[in-house]
């Protein structure tokens, strides 16, 4: 069964930590010096916040699979989506070893796709550039990489409110 995963930037770790504490009624299952991780079952999800300098607000979402069969379902339908897929692939982030692809819904959130094979005793990734959000130029070209949220092009815009 698929989890949904999200990421939020937060200013103080121990102030958001006691309140998600208290809203789900347990402590994080993973704590390190800037990060928080909640793996519930009631709501299923995936809950992260990290104070590593980023804009305070959510990171990106995403749907974390829990075995090969269910990621490379998802990944499939990751192909049919009307949007550049970044195929990231074995990689270390967050403090955990996974197989991971992303892409951007046409707002452009940022949607990590992914299956955690297992732990890390370092945060990974590149450097966190551009509050670790998205980065592209106005042509599409990717420009930044931060761990957790990968440069990619910007999706196409719908016709809606422009």
């Amino acid at each position: 069964m698929k989890r949904l995963h999200v990421h939020i930037a937060v200013d103080d770790l121990q102030r958001s930590i006691d309140f998600y504490s208290t809203l789900f009624d347990t402590p994080p299952s993973v704590r390190k010096d800037d990060y928080a991780k909640w793996m519930l079952d009631d709501p299923r999800v995936n809950l992260a916040i990290s104070a590593r300098g980023a804009k305070a607000g959510v990171e990106h979402l995403g749907i974390q699979a829990e075995n090969g069969e269910e990621l490379a379902e998802v990944y499939a339908r990751l192909q049919k989506a009307d949007a550049p897929v970044l195929e990231e692939g074995a990689t270390v982030c967050c403090y955990a070893q996974s197989e991971k692809s992303w892409v951007s819904d046409p707002a452009g959130v940022p949607w990590e796709v992914f299956h955690t094979t297992g732990d890390s005793a370092v945060y990974g990734g590149g450097p966190e550039l551009n509050d670790g959000r998205l980065a592209s130029t106005p042509t599409g070209m990717a420009v930044e990489r931060a761990c957790c949220a990968p440069a990619m092009p910007e999706p196409k815009s719908s016709s809606c409110c422009g």
